[in-house]
């Protein structure tokens, strides 16, 4: 390995080396250029990376050239591009998961209970425990290792839309169709207080506080077809701030790292608000049609908290908070938070909401509206479901167009990312599930067999468990 100052420009080809710029996701440069001989491929990379950034525990990367992760020697790769030695090879270095999860292949377990249709699904942070929400009006808790009912939980009176747990694994609310909000112990099964009211129409949304801005977990939002959001205390029992301001349903909601909270709405708007007295702070304009779904590259963070594929547990609220912070601040790095948001005008937009109101991306592409937008857990990645069949995946940094899967002969409802973002799972009106390799773009397994088209995904080795009713 030699610095460019060391040779001239020239000398690469007649030395059989290749003239190489390191740089990370964001675009900084590690460290001086570097002449590296054509038998370098990504197992010297790594070393070299590991090196420069003075990892101690040396940490698996991926390394891409454009839009193309590099799986050959560098000379190799040169050759097959036909790509001019004088030229510095820009290599985009990316951390990759310390674990790894096996793509599924089957379905572990039919779990039958719910006697209408399981309209929400949710992994505890921890991924010890699913519940989920039906037309039957009733939440159930399961515990993933014996793939059995814990609890059957009776209060709504109307269908369960949306549920949510709070990042510290102590909570669940749920949100039903006639507009009530009701808290659950996941411990017992029991229901906590009466009813939370306030909403005129159904529930559309629910995201908690991160656990990294506030342990233990107390305030959550909640999103309506009434044209507002609520914050609500769980300890005071009362919604303390009502966003009001769009002039149509609120069809998303999510409580962001950096404290503030966006909303989407069928008046195309999205909205950034901050927290403690509830004031607008910017409009996110530019859908010509209906907001449908927001999401933020940190999103897998705040939904886990502290929990991670360890398995660690904490014994108390500021260590908990403390490791969510870290865990936090490791996973967005210098970088802002960023959002994406799907419509029915067919497009996307990536926002970095706390820099600018203007979009630093407008992705095209989809032939029908757009239903679910989801960050890969480790922020490299976008993927999107459409109505026009298509699952699609872009860069999570520029939002540049990636790749294109096809193969559902239907709607695609919703789309999920195993926790180490190599894998991605979409659920479709085929009645069929398809995992997708990130890396080769390819379908990896094909999974037939929903009646009902229902599907759980979530964390650790579970991420890509189904559930069927």
């Amino acid at each position: 390995m030699e610095n460019r100052d060391q040779q001239e420009p020239g000398s690469g080809s007649g030395s059989g080396s290749v003239m190489c710029q390191l740089v990370n996701p964001e675009g900084d440069h590690l460290g001086a250029a570097l002449y590296l001989p054509q038998n370098v491929g990504p197992p010297q990379l790594q070393e070299i990376v590991n090196h420069l950034l003075h990892n101690e525990d040396k940490l698996p990367y991926a390394f891409y050239i454009g839009d193309e992760e590099l799986s050959v020697q560098l000379g190799a790769y040169m050759q097959q591009k036909n790509a001019n030695v004088e030229v510095t090879l820009r290599i985009v270095y990316q951390p990759q998961a310390v674990f790894r999860i096996r793509p599924v292949n089957r379905c572990s377990a039919t779990i039958a209970g719910h006697t209408e249709a399981v309209l929400a699904v949710s992994f505890s942070p921890d991924g010890r425990c699913l519940a989920s929400g039906s037309g039957d009006t009733t939440v159930r808790f399961w515990d993933l290792n014996t793939q059995t009912p814990l609890f059957t939980c009776k209060g709504h009176k109307n269908w369960v839309l949306c549920i949510a747990w709070s990042p510290d694994g102590n909570h669940l609310v749920s949100g039903s169709k006639s507009g009530e909000l009701i808290l659950w112990d996941p411990k017992t099964g029991k229901q906590l207080g009466t009813p939370l009211t306030g909403h005129r129409k159904w529930i559309t949304a629910v995201s908690w506080e991160p656990v990294h801005l506030q342990a233990p977990c107390r305030r959550f939002v909640s999103a309506s077809k009434d044209g507002d959001a609520r914050i609500w205390d769980i300890t005071t029992r009362k919604c303390v701030i009502a966003l009001t301001g769009h002039t149509n349903s609120v069809t998303c909601v999510k409580w962001g790292g950096d404290g503030l909270i966006y909303t989407g709405s069928e008046d195309c708007l999205i909205k950034v608000w901050e927290t403690s007295q509830g004031k607008l702070v910017k409009t996110l304009q530019g859908h010509g049609h209906w907001v449908n779904s927001l999401a933020l590259s940190t999103e897998y963070i705040l939904r886990t908290g502290a929990y991670d594929h360890t398995g660690k547990t904490y014994s108390t609220a500021d260590e908990m908070k403390e490791a969510a912070l870290a865990r936090y601040k490791k996973m967005r790095g210098n970088a802002p938070e960023r959002l994406v948001s799907g419509s029915d005008d067919f497009t996307m937009f990536l926002w970095e909401p706390t820099i600018s109101k203007q979009p630093k991306a407008r992705m095209t592409g989809h032939q029908k509206l757009v239903n679910h937008v989801y960050f890969s857990p480790d922020g490299q990645w976008l993927a999107s479901a459409s109505f026009d069949k298509s699952v699609k995946l872009w860069n999570g940094i520029t939002g540049k167009f990636v790749a294109a899967f096809r193969g559902h002969v239907a709607d695609v409802y919703q789309i999920s990312w195993s926790a180490d973002s190599r894998l991605l799972l979409s659920g479709s009106k085929d009645s069929t599930l398809k995992v997708w390799d990130i890396r080769t773009h390819k379908l990896k397994q094909d999974l037939p067999g929903h009646a009902d088209e229902k599907v759980a995904s979530g964390g650790k080795d579970r991420v890509l468990k189904l559930w069927m009713n």
